[in-house]
């Protein structure tokens, strides 16, 4: 099994965050991404304090695609500093996370 991870980006919470996922998903890059609903954000920025509506984003994906994931988000992001987070999953389904594995990759050309 290749190592499975959890990559999480937050977005403003009226930007259309289908298209940005179908890509990634299109391109090898997630197996899956989760499209949370707008929630409540509370930081600060530039030291104001801020409050926004975000919307979160679950990319299950494979350590070696985090590089070329993160490339694409950079590049598409609306944020100046966008959020880009790695985590490692230490356990699962094997079924789940052999999907994951088989799912992400390179595409062939037709």
């Amino acid at each position: 099994m290749s190592e499975f991870v959890l990559a999480f980006t937050t977005l403003p919470g009226d930007f259309d965050a289908t298209p940005l996922a179908s890509d990634l998903v299109g391109a090898g890059l997630a197996a899956c991404v989760n499209i949370l609903p707008p929630m409540t954000s509370v930081y600060t920025w530039k030291g104001v304090p801020q409050v926004d509506r975000e919307q979160q984003l679950f990319i299950k994906t494979t350590a070696d695609r985090v590089d070329a994931l993160w490339e694409v988000l950079r590049a598409r992001h609306p944020y100046e500093v966008p959020e880009f987070i790695v985590l490692p999953v230490v356990g699962g389904s094997d079924e789940y996370t052999r999907w994951v594995s088989e799912s992400v990759g390179p595409r062939r050309e037709s």
